[in-house]
């Protein structure tokens, strides 16, 4: 720590450079700043036959805001890991969000997301969650970005969704 640096250092970490530095999340305020916003419903064209072309067992996270809002993520796997590793299969460079953040699982048509002791949260419609299943319209909050999770309408159809 250096003199007028108030935050602790991170645990040394080794660069591609070679370099040696410090690694750390910072966290972004209090619970209070988390206030669930809900976004609107309105799509676009382009997500809504993204959506309406999801296979069975698949599910896409569309992000609402951040760095990388209007991307779009396809979960097509039994586990997707997300966080600022560079090898996650989601990579958020920011550092509100945990090396390894979260993962969403899933099982069948099922998806679950599942904090992995994150510094800031696993946020899903406003509530901070350890683990909780997923359903169309869900709104995820990751550090400080905001996705929508939507599943596979042949998956919601079989649920009678």
């Amino acid at each position: 720590m250096t003199q007028g640096d108030e935050r602790p250092a991170g645990g040394e970490a080794i660069h591609r450079d070679g370099e040696i530095g410090h690694d750390e999340t910072q966290t972004f305020g209090h619970d209070s700043d988390l206030s669930f916003v809900p976004f609107g419903t309105e799509l676009s064209d382009v997500e809504q036959s993204a959506i309406a072309a999801l296979p069975s067992g698949s599910a896409l996270l569309l992000v609402r805001s951040g760095a990388l809002a209007g991307a779009r993520y396809l979960l097509d796997r039994d586990v997707t890991t997300v966080g600022r590793h560079p090898e996650a299969d989601i990579f958020f460079d920011d550092v509100t969000v945990s090396r390894r953040h979260a993962e969403i699982t899933r099982t069948g048509a099922a998806f679950e997301i599942v904090d992995q002791r994150s510094l800031n949260g696993t946020y899903v419609n406003g509530e901070r969650v350890d683990r909780s299943a997923l359903s169309t319209g869900y709104e995820l909050r990751i550090g400080k970005f905001r996705l929508h999770f939507f599943a596979s309408p042949a998956d919601r159809q079989a649920a009678g969704e």
